[in-house]
């Protein structure tokens, strides 16, 4: 279970102490953020793509030559920096790095809120 911290205040503004309130999973959706199942997914498939240049051993300019685009641009996916990658982007270059990406469609948890998400396996 997620959790988010918030600081009290007494009556005379002094702080307190810290209240703990549970977080929904989702980062994105707690700071109230469009599109937020998406923003996660997205940052679910860069992490994971980094894990994979990491596991592989190899610098940016290496991971760069693999995947196509300039030492820049790996410089940014691997400081979480998504702007310039799209969903579609990330995933291709997740092949490339010799591993399947599968899309499931499937009954939501929550009949009331369908989602989109990242599952990760070993």
């Amino acid at each position: 279970m997620k959790v988010k911290a918030t600081k009290q205040r007494t009556l005379h503004g002094r702080k307190r102490g810290t209240a703990i309130h549970a977080g929904s999973g989702n980062v994105f959706a707690d700071l109230g953020l469009p599109d937020a199942d998406e923003r996660l997914a997205k940052a679910e498939l860069a992490r994971q793509l980094r894990a994979l240049i990491t596991a592989a051993g190899m610098n940016q300019k290496q991971a760069a030559a693999r995947l196509g685009v300039d030492q820049p641009k790996v410089s940014a996916l691997m400081r979480g920096l998504l702007k310039d990658f799209s969903t579609d982007r990330l995933m291709r270059f997740i092949t490339t790095m010799d591993h399947d990406v599968v899309i499931a469609i499937r009954e939501p948890e929550d009949s009331a809120r369908p989602r989109v998400r990242v599952l990760a396996s070993a």
